[in-house]
């Protein structure tokens, strides 16, 4: 069964995010940033699933001096490491530049080889997650669409809360009185023990 298109593709700056969300910042000063990198992703994979999107988070290795790296966390995120003087402002804007003439419609899609992101139809939409004014404008110029990282936050947070919401309407029972969720005869057999015609 072919995968169904997602409805975009959502790049995320990762360290910018990082820097913007107070949880993930507290996360970074007690445990590293390794873990506050894994908190994002696991937000950002619940997010994804739940709204048909493919997001790629990327993270500068701009200061060290690494090769670029691609990992596939789930179906519908990946993280993107970039490679030694490369920023993810710059791998994001490459992006969104490869598929300018695609966003805009004219043209049909048919590889990426810089991009690391699969091949979407042409009424997809990318959409950047950063507070970076600059880099802002710039995707945007592009034709991407824009995200700020407390619009962001608060999509993951209300995302969060409809799942948890759904869930625990699942396990909630049908109702809350016992008597309901016995078989007819127990409940036949109390009835007669409450009215004292039973001994």
């Amino acid at each position: 069964m072919p995968r169904s298109i997602p409805q975009a593709v959502l790049l995320v700056d990762g360290y910018n995010i990082i820097g913007a969300w107070s949880c993930l910042k507290k996360i970074r000063d007690t445990d590293g940033l390794e873990a506050s990198r894994w908190q994002l992703i696991e937000d950002l994979t619940n997010y994804s699933a739940y709204q048909g999107i493919v997001t790629q988070v990327v993270f500068d290795a701009h200061y060290q001096n690494t090769c670029s790296n691609y990992e596939v966390i789930t179906e519908s995120l990946s993280a993107y490491y970039t490679s030694f003087g490369e920023t993810a402002d710059t791998y994001i804007e490459k992006v969104c530049a490869a598929f300018r003439p695609y966003l805009r419609g004219t043209l049909p899609i048919k590889s990426t080889k810089n991009s690391k992101l699969p091949v979407y139809s042409q009424s997809s939409r990318i959409i950047v997650a950063t507070s970076d004014r600059a880099h802002q404008l710039t995707v945007v110029g592009y034709g991407a669409e824009w995200l700020s990282a407390a619009q962001l936050k608060f999509e993951v947070q209300t995302t969060a809360h409809r799942v948890r919401q759904k869930n625990k309407s699942r396990q909630q029972p049908s109702s809350r009185f016992l008597a309901n969720s016995i078989d007819a005869k127990a409940r036949q057999r109390l009835s007669e023990m409450r009215m004292g015609t039973k001994k």
